[in-house]
């Protein structure tokens, strides 16, 4: 296929980044999230989680148990080529709220093939008055 036949997926690989994290991280259901918009291979950035689909699968389904009730707020969300990059609030009850930074790759049939993040903790503290977001 040529650069003329590939389909311009920026605004459907958007959605389906909100709605994998959506489905991963609000709704707890991480397994689903993979079988729905995780193509062949998962390559994982984050260091606290290993790399591919399992290993992404338990790490969420832990985070389910120890932290009932978790949720992310998405604030922005920016896609260009083969990535999205989504801005999110994270809410972890009994922990730190995060200001968080995800970057997925899609592949050349919509799939999400690889992931990195940036994490900010929300301390409440701030030398300007325009908040975190």
């Amino acid at each position: 296929m040529s650069d003329m036949e590939i389909p311009n997926r920026t605004a459907e690989n958007k959605a389906n980044a909100i709605a994998f994290y959506d489905q991963m991280f609000n709704k707890c259901e991480p397994r689903a999230a993979i079988e729905n918009y995780v193509g062949e291979e998962y390559i994982q950035h984050n260091p606290h989680v290993a790399d591919g689909k399992e290993a992404f699968i338990e790490y969420f389904e832990r985070m389910a148990v120890e932290y009932p009730g978790k949720v992310a707020h998405f604030k922005r969300a920016v896609a260009e080529d083969d990535l999205v990059v989504l801005h999110c609030h994270q809410i972890w009850p009994g922990s730190d709220d995060y200001a968080g930074m995800d970057i997925f790759r899609f592949d050349q049939n919509g799939k999400i093939v690889e992931h990195s993040d940036v994490l900010q903790v929300i301390t409440g503290q701030s030398n300007n008055d325009n908040g975190v977001f």
